[in-house]
């Protein structure tokens, strides 16, 4: 797979965070059989409300039949429009999505699907399918990710400050290099490689959207409008891309430091340091290991703004912070005697 790009594709790339894919790799993660890289402390972790989920309302599982081992059904994934998109917003435009259209994909889905349940083939074959599909979402993301959905954002928004400072800094190849080993810029564009004897890791994940059929020898062209990039969480270890209607030409990608989230898990703050410091202060400069801002971090540690920025104005008068603007954005990062106390265990 081949996206080619033009001269306007680098102004016109974008990046964007689509809180309803990260949805549903968890319900097919924990509806089985395979993990999709989703690790086992998240799952047994989820699986006992997922379970009630499921139980009350065959929507859950009228979601999970829209699935493939290899794909999904477009209108219940659409295109994420910008940052800071939220779960409102997708599923807004899950109820909006075309009729005709949504119906297709459903019968496309249940021919193929012999194990669908005659409660889930009902809600699917409805006349209100799309409003109790999303309310089947909407609960699921209320019991399953809102959570855990500040500390995710957090990560994705760093990938997204570093790859495009890079893309503006030294262009495609710079964006790219490391953003997958089977992702690189090669005589002009982007290279997907689908290597067909290691097609999928050991767990199953999908590694393409349905748009597009992942053959080694398919060139796609951006045309001048761009490339939509996605950090994810839960497509790691692997990547999506999206080469059809109604998604623009996309890649999604698991987010920089995506294993340490998984599977460590949420952090408290050092004891030693939250001795010396208080705890929140502590939070934060653990926290900082890679930039953020402040309402940033404010949204993933559930604190105001007003008192993170309080908290980053000390640490920063102590030299343990340095600040720097990004745009419009005024990001903090951990000095060298930040890290040093940080890295000191008693």
């Amino acid at each position: 797979m081949r996206f080619e790009v033009g001269a306007e594709d680098l102004v016109r790339t974008r990046f964007a965070l689509s809180p309803v894919f990260e949805l549903q790799n968890v319900l097919r993660a924990l509806a089985g059989p395979h993990r999709r890289g989703v690790p086992e402390a998240w799952l047994s972790r989820l699986r006992p409300p997922f379970e009630r989920l499921r139980a009350g309302d065959p929507a859950v599982d009228a979601v999970l039949a829209l699935h493939t081992e290899r794909e999904g059904a477009t209108f219940l994934c659409p295109p994420p429009d910008r940052l800071a998109q939220s779960i409102e917003e997708d599923l807004a435009a899950l109820r909006a999505a075309p009729q005709a259209a949504a119906r297709a994909e459903i019968e496309f889905y249940l021919a193929r699907r012999s194990d669908v349940s005659a409660a889930a083939r009902d809600v699917l074959t409805g006349p209100d399918v799309l409003e109790r599909l999303a309310l089947a979402l909407t609960a699921a993301w209320s019991g399953l990710l809102a959570e855990d959905w500040p500390r995710m954002r957090l990560l994705c928004e760093r990938d997204v400050v570093h790859r495009a400072a890079e893309l503006g800094r030294a262009g495609w190849g710079a964006a790219l290099a490391g953003l997958h080993p089977r992702v690189r810029w090669r005589d002009g564009g982007i290279q997907i490689d689908r290597r067909f004897s290691d097609r999928r890791s050991s767990d199953g994940l999908e590694i393409n959207g349905r748009g597009g059929d992942g053959r080694t020898d398919e060139v796609v062209s951006l045309a001048g409008r761009g490339l939509l990039l996605v950090p994810s969480v839960f497509v790691w270890p692997e990547i999506a891309f999206y080469a059809d209607d109604p998604w623009p030409k996309a890649i999604v990608y698991p987010a920089r430091g995506v294993a340490t989230l998984l599977e460590d898990g949420p952090r408290p703050a050092p004891d030693h340091l939250a001795a010396l410091l208080g705890r929140s202060r502590a939070l934060l400069l653990d926290s900082l290991a890679d930039a953020a801002s402040t309402s940033q971090l404010a949204r993933a540690f559930g604190m105001a703004a007003g008192a993170v920025g309080d908290h980053l104005a000390v640490l920063l008068r102590s030299g343990l912070v340095t600040r720097a603007r990004s745009g419009r954005s005024v990001l903090y990062l951990r000095t060298p005697l930040g890290n040093a106390l940080i890295n000191r265990r008693p």
